[in-house]
């Protein structure tokens, strides 16, 4: 039945700022970000991910709505920024959403191990 309401498009929950950063990330991924944007892409895990996916105050380096995880690749940065990234990751959980992190040196060395983490965390 329609009751004349819409479901919540990106642009409705997702800060403004965060949108346009998101698109500005799409034009300029980081090598690990496009090698594994071309595993993912056009499901081919059976998957539908999202690239650069606003979410509240955040952007997810890589999204799957069906099974509510997001796919992070962290580089240097992000050892200086530990504290951040945990918050960051219970502040998702606590909007359903998982977290895998992965280092974007796997990404670069190891791709098919990456897949394979992505692979078991979507079978939980």
């Amino acid at each position: 039945m329609d009751n004349g309401r819409r479901d919540p498009t990106v642009k409705d929950v997702a800060e403004a700022q965060k949108v346009h950063f998101a698109r500005e990330q799409r034009r300029e991924p980081t090598v690990a970000e496009s090698a594994l944007w071309q595993c993912l892409r056009s499901s081919r895990l059976g998957v539908r991910f999202r690239r650069q996916h606003p979410f509240a105050e955040f952007v997810l380096d890589f999204y799957s709505a069906e099974h509510h995880l997001a796919v992070e690749i962290d580089g240097p940065v992000h050892d200086q920024q530990r504290d951040y990234d945990e918050w960051r990751d219970t502040e998702l959980a606590q909007n359903g959403i998982r977290v895998l992190r992965i280092p974007d040196a796997m990404v670069s060395n190891d791709l098919d191990g990456v897949l394979e983490m992505i692979r078991n965390e979507l079978s939980h």
